[in-house]
């Protein structure tokens, strides 16, 4: 099934109903996709602040590889998030800011942000309740060797 939906053209875009993403079929899912991305949710965080540089972007993500950030901007330019701004210097000067669809997500994404931050202490220590309960072999974290079967998890 194709998740992309670029087979659809303006006109059907045009005609297309109230999204339901709930419906497999729904374009509203690859939205969803793209913004359940971490590195979407605190690209998006940093831009909020303002139109930033290429390197001041990275260095506010922190731990961002410089290919995962091109992605990731890139995906965000696709999806009409952000504005990709080219100055003509030497060397050229390249700025991202938000576009107006990438401003009205903001106020969700700073919720979820200060979510994360203010509750990561309950989660943290559900983890631990969980993993003491549960048994901490039966449910590997995702791209480590479980100790049971010496198998390398799928990420």
């Amino acid at each position: 099934m194709d998740t992309t939906f670029n087979h659809l053209s303006r006109i059907k875009i045009a005609k297309l109903r109230a999204g339901d993403i709930y419906d497999v079929t729904c374009p509203s899912r690859s939205v969803i996709q793209m913004l359940a991305d971490k590195w979407t949710m605190l690209v998006i965080e940093a831009l909020s602040s303002g139109p930033m540089r290429f390197g001041e972007l990275r260095r506010q993500v922190g731990s961002i590889t410089q290919k995962m950030l091109t992605q990731t901007l890139r995906s965000l330019e696709r999806d009409g998030l952000v504005l990709r701004v080219v100055y003509p210097s030497a060397p050229p000067s390249v700025e991202y800011s938000l576009t107006a669809i990438g401003v009205s997500i903001t106020t969700i994404t700073g919720q979820m942000c200060r979510w994360a931050e203010d509750n990561m202490k309950p989660v943290l220590v559900a983890r631990l309740d969980y993993d003491a309960r549960v048994g901490h072999d039966e449910h590997p974290v995702p791209g480590t060797i479980s100790a049971r079967s010496g198998r390398h998890q799928n990420r």
